[in-house]
């Protein structure tokens, strides 16, 4: 009996360890990972999306790229989503009510898309409201993680981080083939109304969120509320006043709002490869796969490289890499003998095992600047940066694709865009001495507060001049 009760123990230590990276696996833990592993799951409606858009809606190209963008919009105001959670909190709560009425506002959202929506701008609207549903219990676990990321040693930077979109990573891995299995035997619709059941279970969980009421009289209430609120935009002034917060968030911004190409890669592969709903799903399968890969990778070995090192590297690596898919669009592939779906799989493997890798640190970066008190609303700021930068970033691409010439079936110039949007990453390099030394970097960690009315954040230069 106690030979058995020590091998179950020590099954529990290696999964605690192995999987949880040393974290107890709690029931608040496991309902923060639950909401990022519907995060990923919502995957599975991603291709349905993009059909519709394309073969019901009859959009080109440009259009798409550009409604992508704007629909991005919630995640960028994450910042005010934040600030309310920190500072208003509902029936005494920062946290549950949140997640519940981010669930209920998603389940909307995709019932609309699978019976009522029918024009390009009820689209936009729908797909909007899925997208605020989920930027809102992003911030709100945001927060949470960002909270106990603190206590974390340097040599364990990142570990939570990296459960966390381990989760997601996971949920969108067992959905990514289904994404496309789904779309080649039912219509979209019944792909939307299926998504629209998983974010219930963010309301569901959120009862499990370990989380006392921040004031227990409510006639103080307003008081009360109004005091947080002034607290947290005295924190924040001081926050995004640092140079050790606003010249690496100034750096993020510009590394990821070059020009993308993705929605004109969508039409290349379905209209010109005729790649099938199903194998999109087998691409989906293997890049959620890389995913995981690069969040191994980087928790293994990468950890505590230099920012630099990490951004540098994974920046010329990927736009070298990049380059590959010049031989896709020229068809070049063939003539070396490469089949058109194994050259699409083995590139996108890559490419996004160097992106994972390189976006790990920004998480890293951005929870450990975090002052106590006003974790969400930072928190929620540095991401929604990153987040605008892509809706930028969407834009850019519209507009090159628009330049070029680039529509549903013609891909003429495509080569050209590719060379343009690869060579556009390396643009951000002559910046890195914005990001932190080596030897500054383990000073992130040493934020504290001072007193009651003021948070003190060390100030840490970032570069080097």
């Amino acid at each position: 009996m106690l030979i058995q009760s020590s091998g179950l123990s020590k099954v529990k230590d290696s999964v605690r360890a192995k999987i949880f990276f040393g974290h107890e696996p709690s029931a608040e833990l496991m309902a923060i990972l639950t909401v990022y592993f519907v995060q990923g799951i919502l995957g599975l409606a991603r291709l349905a999306v993009s059909f519709f858009l394309k073969d019901e809606l009859l959009l080109s190209p440009t259009q798409v790229s550009a409604l992508l963008g704007i629909v991005a919009l919630p995640w960028i105001v994450k910042p005010l989503f934040g600030f309310i959670s920190d500072g208003l909190p509902i029936f005494g709560y920062r946290r549950r009510p949140y997640l519940i009425l981010s669930g209920i506002l998603g389940t909307v959202s995709w019932v609309s898309l699978a019976t009522i929506v029918h024009t390009t701008w009820a689209a936009t609207l729908a797909i909007a409201l899925g997208s605020l549903s989920v930027a809102v219990s992003d911030v709100i676990v945001d927060s949470l993680v960002v909270e106990r990321a603190r206590g974390e040693s340097q040599a364990d930077a990142g570990s939570l981080q990296s459960i966390c979109w381990g989760a997601s990573s996971v949920g969108g891995l067992l959905t990514a083939y289904l994404s496309g299995w789904l779309l080649e035997h039912f219509s979209t619709h019944t792909v939307f109304g299926i998504t629209a059941i998983f974010p219930l279970l963010v309301s569901a969980v959120a009862w499990l969120i370990a989380e006392s009421p921040v004031n227990k009289d409510p006639e103080n209430s307003e008081q009360i509320n109004f005091v947080s609120v002034k607290h947290q935009l005295i924190q924040l002034r001081q926050a995004v006043t640092q140079k050790a917060i606003w010249l690496p968030t100034a750096f993020v911004f510009l590394w990821q709002a070059t020009p993308t190409a993705d929605a004109a890669f969508f039409f290349f592969t379905t209209n010109e490869l005729h790649f099938a709903p199903e194998f999109l799903g087998r691409v989906r399968l293997v890049t959620n796969i890389a995913s995981l890969l690069g969040i191994w990778v980087f928790q293994r070995f990468l950890k505590t490289l230099p920012f630099r090192v990490i951004f540098g590297w994974s920046t010329v690596l990927s736009s070298a890499l990049g380059m590959t898919m010049l031989l896709l669009v020229t068809h070049a592939n063939r003539a070396l003998g490469i089949d058109d779906h194994w050259f699409s799989l083995g590139d996108s493997l890559i490419l996004t095992v160097m992106g994972q890798i390189a976006y790990m640190p920004v998480l890293v970066l951005a929870a450990r600047i975090c002052p106590p008190g006003v974790e969400a609303t930072l928190f929620a700021l540095l991401m929604s940066v990153s987040n605008l930068a892509g809706m930028v970033s969407y834009e850019f691409g519209a507009i090159v694709m628009h330049w070029l010439g680039i529509t549903e079936t013609n891909f003429e110039l495509l080569w050209l865009l590719v060379v343009i949007t690869n060579l556009s990453t390396l643009l951000p390099l002559p910046f890195l001495s914005w990001l932190p030394a080596a030897q500054e970097q383990t000073q992130i960690s040493s934020l504290q507060p001072t007193s009651a009315n003021e948070t003190n954040i060390v100030a840490i230069n970032p570069g080097s001049e």
